[in-house]
């Protein structure tokens, strides 16, 4: 059987069977309540460790390599289902305990039995004091310890939504104003001299002609090319606000009752 010094490494610690086969990790330490010494500890068993058995610690051993206990890993996981949530065995839970494992005595049984005492109490997770002991106990000191949850705030980061860039099409009309030119036919007329007489005077006196020039104008000509003229893209720029968390947290109060106390005392 284990002593209470060995509790702290009780916890979470690899259980295994008498047949070295794992049967799971350790949980709560049991004390026996006359002697406060360990009895009991109950094994995570099952997927995931979901189930927890009781098994006894007389005859276990405690080493680096773990817990290993008079029992085989089926004798364990077919014990009975006691609720360790309790916080305590009574004598009928603790009497189907005993016939389960063929124990016909345990140290702490006998006593019990003799002097009408209820059975062990649980130890908390791995430490020598016990949870649910009365004031007189001989495991506890002279001292409470108070307690109060406290906010853990942090942030993580989440997708907020999403930007698109979308080019599209649209079609405008636009006015320019262009230049042209023509030519328009006009009548020039010079007198007979000296300089133009004799091309006057070639050809026949009198006849019938026809002249005829070639008039020309300019007109719009339009051509659309496609030129690059800006490159546009998403950025991004991290803005700080702040939120505020609200969420409960419990605290423990401690006040002091009896004769002879101050107000301030008592609170």
């Amino acid at each position: 059987m284990l002593n209470t010094n060995e509790l702290g490494r009780l916890s979470g610690t690899t259980v295994y069977g008498s047949d070295g086969e794992k049967i799971g990790r350790a949980g709560q330490a049991y004390l026996d309540d006359q002697t406060s010494e360990p009895e009991w500890v109950t094994v995570n068993t099952g997927l995931f460790g979901t189930n927890e058995s009781f098994v006894p610690l007389r005859d276990a051993d405690l080493s680096e390599e773990g817990l290993r206990v008079a029992y085989t890993k089926d004798r364990v996981k077919d014990a009975p289902n006691v609720d360790p949530e309790n916080g305590h065995l009574d004598e009928s839970e603790e009497h189907r305990l005993f016939e389960h494992y063929g124990l016909t005595s345990i140290s702490s049984a006998v006593n019990q039995e003799s002097a009408g005492e209820s059975g062990p109490q649980v130890a908390a997770g791995g430490d020598a004091a016990v949870v649910g002991r009365d004031t007189s106990g001989p495991t506890t000191d002279d001292a409470m310890t108070r307690s109060e949850e406290q906010l853990q705030v942090g942030t993580q980061t989440r997708e907020a939504g999403r930007a698109r860039l979308r080019k599209y099409v649209v079609t405008e009309q636009q006015s320019v104003t262009v230049p042209v030119t023509r030519e328009e036919v006009s009548i020039e007329r010079e007198p007979i001299i000296d300089a133009n007489v004799g091309q006057a005077m070639d050809g026949p006196a009198i006849s019938e002609e026809e002249h005829e020039v070639v008039l020309h104008e300019e007109q719009p000509v339009v051509q659309k090319e496609a030129v690059p003229v800006e490159r546009v893209r998403l950025g991004m720029e991290q803005v700080t606000d702040e939120e505020t968390v609200t969420e409960q947290v419990r605290q423990e109060r401690i006040e002091a009752d009896g004769p002879g106390l101050t107000d301030d005392a008592r609170n």
